[in-house]
């Protein structure tokens, strides 16, 4: 049985999601292209996924305030 984790549950979410990617990369230093980004290194790759979810956790934490 197969299991997609990158299965997008909301389709109307992909486009925010790939808008935000792109500034987290642009925020890291990191050049993302639009499609495929394989090219990358995993230390690229890692930086764009913390510096996504650090800013998730920012976020999280102002609207606690």
């Amino acid at each position: 049985m197969s299991n997609n984790s990158n299965k997008v549950l909301v389709p109307e979410a992909k486009e925010a999601l790939n808008k935000f990617k792109m500034e987290a990369a642009s925020e890291v230093g990191v050049n993302l292209k639009e499609g495929y980004n394989g090219d990358l290194t995993s230390k690229q790759a890692g930086s764009v996924g913390g510096q996504m979810v650090k800013k998730m956790i920012e976020s999280y934490e102002q609207g606690m305030k």
